[in-house]
């Protein structure tokens, strides 16, 4: 891949991954609720899950879309239903207990593998997944390229997932009540809403 597409590249996964959006709020809301070590787990599932989301997207499964549009829209229906519910969890959770350690009973944050599928239904990642490797990857060395752009993406997604909880790691310094805390997680779920807004009333669904 040329210097100049790469650089190129490299600004469109920087700005994919580092604004709002489902993966990024929820790691805010993970590192405000959990901790930062906790939230470890759903940081690395974010990377490794939208590094291998690329890889099957590019190994031709946007084509499908292309031929059967149909099987798209639901997919978009699917996921916008998701994250109602997520975000609905979110405004409801209760309050985790101080510290690192908590019961068994008590509230989790998202594990390696819930975050990894979490990318196969979020609206944004296949909006930056196809809209990259359609700009991105070449006819002439499909594989080659593709390697290329899932490599690029994984670089720069850990810091950018890593800003994301340490902002939650921040506020949790000042969420001290209860009340607080929880008034956060429903700004939280309603970010989580605005999040949606782009994928029902600009990109369409239907």
């Amino acid at each position: 891949m040329e210097t100049e597409l790469l650089l190129a590249l490299a600004a469109f996964a920087f700005v994919a991954s580092i604004t709002p959006g489902p993966n990024n709020i929820m790691l805010m809301a993970s590192g405000t609720n959990f901790g930062f070590r906790r939230t470890i787990p759903h940081m690395l599932g974010v990377v490794l899950g939208m590094a291998m989301l690329l890889s099957v997207m590019g190994a031709g499964l946007y084509q499908l879309f292309d031929r059967i549009p149909l099987a798209y829209t639901a997919l978009k229906w699917i996921s916008v239903a998701y994250l109602l519910f997520l975000a609905w969890k979110i405004a409801t959770a209760a309050s985790p207990i101080r510290g690192d350690d908590l019961q068994a009973e008590g509230p989790r944050p998202f594990s390696f593998f819930q975050a990894a599928l979490f990318q196969w239904v979020n609206p944004k990642a296949w909006t930056m997944g196809l809209a990259a490797i359609a700009t991105y990857t070449s006819k002439n060395a499909p594989f080659a390229s593709l390697a290329v752009l899932v490599a690029v993406f994984a670089i720069i997604n850990v810091p950018s997932v890593s800003v994301w909880t340490l902002m939650g790691v921040q506020v949790r310094r000042v969420l001290s009540r209860p009340n607080w805390l929880r008034a956060f997680n429903i700004t939280a779920a309603l970010l989580l809403l605005a999040s949606l807004y782009p994928v029902i009333f600009g990109a369409g669904i239907g």
